[in-house]
């Protein structure tokens, strides 16, 4: 109780929701907000109890009875209330879990995943700090094979090294021991009647990895910074280039306008194999925050990489003694100046005071006049930012996505089978993880899907959530359930439109869907999105819209001066700049008033930023 992460971790991997109900209230605040981020998430199938009640007089408990069904309508519509209150009723509940539909959650249905029941860690020679962990568990979703990665939530991916095969715990028939084997399935008869010999004999070993055939653990490109530079070939390496070039020539559709340029892909062939050919230079990327001036803007640096996925909840006591009250007032002027900010930002979007101390020119120089934010060509390539070369692209991602499918569906994999109970040794696990799980949290764990573990940019669409209006800015960083991952990341936030290009937001809107951009390992959709501040609630809700770092996010400025003297069509400007120099730069850029007039700079007048105008029609003054 009181651990959301906890909570939604293993709403991930149950296979029925218990919600045990108040008699009269149904549920508290506290249960609404734990309710809707479940919704969010995605809900398994699930029951609904009611103890107790038993002691009010028969009129008040149908009273409390009607009561309870009506405010339970609203969020399970045709959902059957269990009276808890004798033997009978409780097995009718049990028989209710046992035999009703299972509600299919799409992301966990395609991975194979694991409820660790129990798990032991084993460390290494070199160091007490990481070892190999052992976890035992029912295999759920999909057949689990031993040479994939697998992601154990809210601590990061990694390699297994074998499948064991442990007695069941819970077996229908306990004398009966099943002894999976990878060639046949045999029943060995089992003649030992003490349960513990059972357990030392029989553990047999399923499978081991093959280092041939097991997933690489690395997540970006290592870029060679040398890459691109120019040094002239001896005449063996030209030879040597023209016979791999004709040994390795083949033809590939691609889509009209791909560039040879774009060249750390990781390439799909019709119906062949993956391969991996990411390792080249920053071609990789996306224009995640780029600028454009419409009299305007501001370039802003990529966001940073998230951190790796350590994420930890503490509970601090809120009772503050009288002394230590004032240590929040700090917190408070903060929060003061961003609610300002988000205020101004939505007053005049996009607008900045143009610098007193630095030229306008200097200030603005990454930015360019665009003439239509829509129809302007920006090209997707262009001027990226380094860590581009260290992340992953897909040549065609929702092809990648459907052949990947598609192959879960037909193919039979081998390994463990769904419902065998397994131990799985998973290599280089921080100590860590075995402590989380010693003080009760759950330990969860999926296996990933081809590329599931490199690094990519990801776009969420969400809104925000009802029950949190604090301002949000970009680049703050927030915690992020993304289907059966949590990982921290500093998002951009910009409007979801059809259009190629896509103006950045300063802030997380409450009134529309928006699009958060993050650097993070590649997940492949469908997927549920909940984003949640360091110490606070959940911020915003959505899902995953797709894996692609050429989206554009271009960050606008607005820069507005005011009219000094009105000539009918023409116009003397004055604080728009301050020096002449900046007025000769931003000539090229179209002006436009707040009627729509359009206009052109037309010379400066003075040393101090006034300049001459002229517009396309009579300016109201």
């Amino acid at each position: 109780a009181g651990d959301l992460h906890a909570v939604l971790d293993l709403a991930k991997v149950a296979d029925s929701l218990l919600f045990i109900l108040d008699p009269v209230d149904g549920w508290d605040s506290a249960g609404e907000y734990c309710l809707s981020c479940l919704f969010a998430q995605g809900l398994p199938s699930y029951a609904l109890a009611v103890p107790g009640g038993a002691d009010l007089p028969p009129k008040k408990r149908i009273d409390a009875r009607k009561k309870l069904a009506k405010a339970i309508e609203k969020r399970f519509p045709e959902a059957k209330l269990f009276p808890l209150n004798t033997e009978q009723e409780s097995s009718l509940l049990l028989r209710h879990l046992a035999t009703q539909k299972q509600r299919h959650l799409a992301f966990r249905d395609r991975r194979a995943h694991l409820l660790a029941y129990a798990a032991e860690f084993v460390p290494s020679q070199e160091t007490d700090l990481v070892g190999t962990l052992k976890l035992s568990g029912f295999v759920r979703g999909q057949t689990l094979d031993v040479n994939s990665l697998v992601h154990i939530v809210g601590h990061g991916d990694f390699q297994m090294s074998q499948v064991d095969a442990p007695p069941d715990p819970l077996s229908l028939n306990p004398r009966v021991v099943k002894a999976q084997k990878r060639s046949q399935d045999m029943e060995v008869q089992d003649d030992s009647v003490n349960g513990t010999d059972e357990m030392e004999e029989d553990v047999k070993v399923l499978m081991k990895a093959d280092p041939n055939k097991q997933e690489s653990l690395q997540s970006e490109v290592v870029p060679d910074p040398m890459e691109g530079e120019q040094t002239w070939p001896t005449e063996e390496e030209l030879q040597e280039a023209e016979a791999s070039l004709k040994a390795n020539r083949r033809v590939v559709k691609v889509p009209k306008g791909t560039s040879k340029y774009q060249a750390a892909w990781i390439v799909d062939e019709e119906e062949g194999n993956q391969e991996d050919d990411d390792d080249e230079d920053d071609d990789i990327n996306d224009d995640m925050m780029e600028e454009a001036v419409s009299q305007e803007g501001e370039s802003s640096e990529e966001e940073e990489e998230p951190a790796e996925e350590e994420c930890e909840t503490m509970t601090v006591s809120e009772c503050l003694r009288d002394d230590q009250y004032d240590e929040k007032v700090e917190e408070d002027e903060q929060m003061l100046e961003r609610y300002k900010q988000e205020r101004m930002d939505e007053m005049f979007p996009d607008e900045v005071d143009t610098p007193r101390d630095v030229p306008a020119r200097v200030r603005f120089q990454k930015y360019r006049g665009l003439k239509s934010f829509r129809t302007s060509p920006w090209d997707p390539k262009e001027n990226l930012p380094r860590d581009y070369a260290r992340i992953f692209q897909f040549q065609d991602f929702s092809r990648t996505r459907k052949h990947l499918f598609r192959q879960i569906e037909k193919e039979e994999t081998e390994g463990a089978s769904v419902g065998w109970y397994v131990t799985l040794h998973v290599c280089s696990v921080p100590v860590s993880v075995m402590e989380s799980f010693k003080e009760g949290k759950p330990l969860v764990l999926f296996s990933l899907l081809p590329h599931e573990q490199k690094m990519s940019v990801l776009n969420f669409l969400v809104r925000r959530h009802p029950s949190n209006s604090e301002p949000v800015k970009a680049k703050e960083e927030l915690v992020f359930h993304c289907g059966f991952r949590r990982f921290r990341a500093s998002p951009l936030f910009s409007q979801h439109t059809s259009a190629d290009k896509h103006k950045l937001e300063r802030f997380l809107r409450p009134d529309a869907a928006l699009v958060v951009t993050v650097y993070a390992p590649i997940t492949f959709p469908p997927a549920s999105v909940l984003l949640f501040k360091q110490r606070s609630n959940v911020i915003a809700t959505g899902s995953l819209l797709s894996v692609d770092p050429d989206r554009i996010v271009i960050k606008r400025l607005v820069l507005s001066g005011h009219p000094f003297k009105i000539f009918t069509k023409t116009a003397v400007v004055r604080y728009m700049f301050f020096n002449r120099e900046d007025v000769m730069w931003f000539k090229p850029v179209e002006l436009r008033t707040k009627w729509g007039r359009r206009g052109h700079i037309k010379e400066p007048l003075g040393t101090h930023g006034h300049m001459k105008c002229h517009f396309d029609g009579q300016l109201k003054s």
